[in-house]
């Protein structure tokens, strides 16, 4: 090897370019998803106001929703507000499971997209919680210190 040097920079290159891949793709694939489903709250989508309307909160329920994920959204691509970001779609994620399997049931007439839909957002979510676990244990110790 005539320049091993070269050799080591390209590691270097490659490691830090996974780790920039891994830190926004999570970030990334939430966010797309959970702005894709506003055109179909903030458009009134017959099949929007048809899934708010068996949940009874239409259409408080459907647009409230929708300005919550927007909001989220752009919490979990601004790297300082990304742990907020994350512990929102959480929780907005394990409403609407909940709601699947309490009041819609997981195929709505879509094949079950939407509550996959739901678990990939989750799972985002909580790979960025991870990724932010420090944040979060701060977070733990200055509003819930005598836990753990």
């Amino acid at each position: 090897m005539l320049y091993p040097y070269k050799q080591k920079l390209y590691t270097l290159n490659s490691n830090l370019i996974m780790k920039k891949i891994f830190y926004w793709l999570p970030r990334l694939i939430a966010s797309v998803i959970l702005l894709q489903t506003l055109y179909f709250k903030f458009g009134a989508h017959p099949e929007s106001v048809h899934l708010f309307t068996q949940l009874g909160v239409e259409p408080y329920g459907r647009i409230g929703t929708g300005i919550i994920e927007l909001i989220l959204a752009i919490l979990l691509l601004i790297p300082k507000t990304s742990l907020y970001g994350a512990i929102g779609t959480v929780g907005v994620m394990i409403g609407a499971i909940f709601s699947h399997f309490l009041v819609l049931g997981v195929n709505i007439g879509d094949g079950g997209t939407l509550f996959i839909l739901a678990i990939v957002v989750l799972i985002s979510a909580l790979i960025v919680l991870y990724q932010e676990k420090e944040g979060l244990f701060k977070l733990k110790n200055k509003f819930l210190p005598s836990l753990l």
